[in-house]
C-alpha cells in the first residue's frame, strides 16, 4: 500500500455517514502514534480547569493509580472505536463511562470542553508534528464521530463541526484556565507516568515540547523532549 492510498479511501467515503470508518482509519491506521500521544496531551490539557482538575486529585485516581486509569481510559475509549457505538462492547463501555461520570458532579459545561480536547488536539499536534495534516474530511468526520459519542454521553448543546468544537474549546479555556494545587498534583502524576514509559532515547532528531504555554501556567513545566520508544514512533509515519 502506498502512503496515501487510505486517505484515497477516505475521500471516496461520506464524513456524516461514515464517521465511524473514517475515523477508525485515521486514528488506528494513518495516525496510531500520534493520535495516542494527541489524546494524552487532551486528558493532561484539561487538569488546567481548576474544576476539573480538583475533581481528579480529590479521586486520587491519577495519582494513587496512575498506569491503572490510564489504562481504564484507554481500553473504554478504544472499545468503541473499534467495535462501533451501537455494537456490544461499545454500548457497555459507554455505560461504564457514563456510570463513573454520575458517581461525581461534573457539569455539561466541563464534559462538553473535554470533548472538544478530543476533536481540538489531535488535528493541532498533527498540524505541527504530522507526517501530513488532516484532510476536511477526516475533520468533519471526527467531529461527527465526537458529537455522536457526547450524544451517547448525554452531553447537552454539544458543538457540530470542527470549527465549532475549536471556538468552544478556545473560549472556555480563556474563560477557566487558572492555577490549582491539586491540578499540580495530577499533572506531576501524569508526567511521572510518561517519563516511565521510556527506556531509551529515541534517536529521531525532534524533541517536542509537549505542553502549550498556557497549560504550563496552570500546571507547571512542560515536557521538553519527550522521547517514544523507537519502534512506537515508527508508527507515525508510513513508507511510502
Amino acid at each position: 500500500m502506498k502512503r496515501y492510498d487510505r486517505l484515497k479511501d477516505i475521500q471516496r467515503l461520506d464524513p456524516e455517514r461514515d464517521f465511524l470508518k473514517i475515523y477508525r482509519i485515521t486514528a488506528t491506521y494513518e495516525f496510531p502514534w500520534d493520535i495516542t500521544r494527541a489524546l494524552e496531551l487532551a486528558l493532561y490539557r484539561t487538569y488546567a480547569v481548576p474544576s476539573i482538575g480538583r475533581l481528579l486529585a480529590e479521586t486520587a485516581e491519577l495519582t494513587d493509580r496512575s498506569q491503572k486509569r490510564y489504562d481504564d481510559t484507554a481500553l473504554l475509549l478504544d472499545a468503541v472505536v473499534e467495535h462501533g457505538l451501537d455494537s456490544d462492547p461499545g454500548r457497555a463501555a459507554i455505560r461504564r463511562i457514563n456510570g463513573m461520570h454520575r458517581s461525581y458532579d461534573i457539569t455539561d459545561d466541563d464534559m462538553r470542553y473535554v470533548l472538544c480536547t478530543f476533536v481540538v488536539t489531535p488535528k493541532r499536534w498533527l498540524d505541527a508534528y504530522g507526517w501530513r495534516r488532516l484532510s476536511g474530511h477526516e475533520l468533519r468526520a471526527c467531529a461527527a464521530y465526537y458529537r455522536t459519542l457526547g450524544a451517547h454521553m448525554g452531553i447537552k448543546d454539544l458543538p457540530h463541526t470542527y470549527e465549532d468544537f475549536e471556538r468552544t474549546l478556545d473560549a472556555y479555556e480563556n474563560e477557566h484556565f487558572g492555577w490549582d494545587e491539586g491540578a499540580r498534583e495530577v499533572s506531576d502524576a501524569t508526567l511521572a507516568l510518561m517519563a516511565s514509559w521510556t527506556r531509551a532515547p529515541w534517536h529521531g532528531s525532534c524533541a517536542v515540547r509537549a505542553s502549550p504555554s498556557s497549560t504550563t501556567r496552570c500546571c507547571g513545566p512542560s515536557v521538553t523532549g519527550v522521547r517514544a520508544r523507537s519502534h512506537e514512533a515508527s508508527l507515525g509515519a508510513p513508507c511510502a
